[in-house]
This record gives C-alpha cells, sequence and structure tokens, in this order.
C-alpha cells in the first residue's frame, strides 16, 4: 500500500472530520459528523492545532494525527502534544500509524520543538506502536485530571 502523509488544509476538512467522528466513538462518543466537522473546522480556521492527514494513492483518507502546541517552561521551549492518532480499520496493519508518527516527529524536529507528548487509553493496542516509534512510558511524573464539564 503506497501511502501518503501531508498537512491537512481546509479543503480537507470532510476527511479529516469524518475521521474523527470515528475516532470520537472508538472514545465512546455518540457519532456526530456535525459536532466532527464544527471542532475540527474551528482548530484549523483558528490555527490552533496542526493535522496531518494519510491517503492511499487513489487520495483515499486512511488516518490522521492531531497536534496541540503547550510550552515548557523548563526547557523554555514548545511542546507539541500527539493529541489524537486514527487509523481506518481497514488500513490498520499497513503502516500508517507508523507514518502518522513519523510526519509528527518531523514536523516537531523542525519546529525546534523539546518533544512529543502523548496520552492514550491504558486499554489502547497502539501502545505497541508508541514505543516501537521510539515513545517512553513516563515513570517520573504524575498526571492530573481536573473534569469541569461534568
Amino acid at each position: 500500500m503506497t501511502i501518503t502523509v501531508r498537512r491537512a488544509t481546509i479543503k480537507d476538512l470532510h476527511a479529516v472530520a469524518s475521521l474523527f467522528d470515528v475516532y470520537r466513538q472508538f472514545y465512546r462518543e455518540a457519532a456526530d459528523i456535525d459536532v466532527a466537522r464544527d471542532f475540527i473546522h474551528a482548530r484549523m480556521t483558528r490555527n490552533e492545532s496542526v493535522i496531518f492527514l494519510a491517503e492511499d494513492a487513489a487520495s483515499i483518507p486512511l488516518g490522521f494525527t492531531q497536534l496541540y502546541p503547550t510550552f515548557s517552561s523548563t526547557a523554555a521551549k514548545r511542546i507539541w502534544t500527539l493529541n489524537d492518532l486514527f487509523v481506518s480499520t481497514t488500513a490498520r496493519g499497513h503502516g500508517v500509524g507508523r507514518a502518522l508518527l513519523e510526519k509528527a516527529k518531523e514536523f516537531a524536529i523542525a519546529d525546534g520543538a523539546a518533544r512529543l507528548e502523548l496520552a492514550t487509553a491504558h486499554t489502547n493496542p497502539a501502545q505497541k506502536l508508541y514505543e516501537a516509534a521510539g515513545y517512553q512510558r513516563d515513570n517520573e511524573f504524575l498526571h492530573y485530571t481536573l473534569p469541569l464539564d461534568k
């Protein structure tokens, strides 16, 4: 399978939103293409994230990853948070996830970032992919969450 990964633009809104809707369903959210489209549209038009889209030779969308910027006060540099990574079920096992991770890494290096970070569910089988790509489990810091919307 030939895989091309490129930065998504507003012209890719439908393709990315469709993948994003299925991604949200993986995390037990209800299918809602309007929510997915509106959310992705806002990120793109406000320049709040960087999205990479993987496609096959026929330009069929295979997956995406979305990065959000944050900063390290101690390193005094940008950090990119790899918040979303999704590969369609029909494209899994063909190197799409690996290609998306590599593109994110290339982008972060070119941007001069201190590091890429990600968090994933304890049950997510993609952990093997992340570790194979060089991501290391954080054993130094505890991460806490304060839910505000429930």
